[in-house]
């Protein structure tokens, strides 16, 4: 399939990976701005951006899809779906519109429990027992679209959320 992928923090790339592994074509990969860190305030891409760069993917980083000229360039790249994982955008209807089969969410939790940001933070603060990843198909909402696939795991009692940072991002690239 042609995929475009979405996505910015660490979490993320595991999936891209996965993707690519999987013979998918890589159009184009979506990520936040480089912004500002360090000692030195230089900008640094995310890691997303990295990673893709790294692969010769052509990388794109818009602040947000109100310039319609944005909307035309993603529709352009004549996906057939977009595989979005912790973008950090909300994306207008008409780009989930815009590949054949619309765009999938992998969500690091049992949805609809810690929809929006921060999902991995809030199971492990709630003692939860535990979590997992959803796939979603998106909609205009924030993680409100139907649930495709839903994978759950426990929750070690002294899990870190690092380490179930990185079991998610494991699941959810399966």
């Amino acid at each position: 399939m042609r995929v475009v992928f979405m996505g910015t923090p660490d979490f993320s790339v595991a999936a891209l990976r996965a993707l690519a592994e999987a013979g998918h074509e890589i159009a184009a990969v979506y990520s936040q701005p480089p912004r500002k860190s360090g000692r030195g305030q230089k900008r640094r891409p995310s890691p997303v951006q990295a990673y893709a760069e790294c692969q010769g993917w052509t990388v794109f980083t818009p602040k947000n899809f109100h310039d319609p000229a944005e909307l035309a360039n993603f529709a352009a790249l004549e996906a057939d779906i977009a595989v979005v994982v912790a973008y950090g955008l909300i994306l207008p209807q008409a780009l989930l519109d815009a590949p054949r089969f619309g765009c999938l969410n992998i969500h690091a939790s049992l949805l609809p429990r810690w929809r929006g940001a921060a999902p991995i933070h809030r199971a492990i603060m709630a003692g939860d027992a535990q979590t997992g990843v959803c796939i979603m198909q998106m909609d205009a909402g924030l993680d409100t679209g139907p649930v495709r696939l839903r994978r759950a795991l426990d929750i070690a009692a002294q899990e870190t959320t690092a380490e179930l940072h990185d079991r998610l991002a494991a699941l959810g690239a399966a």
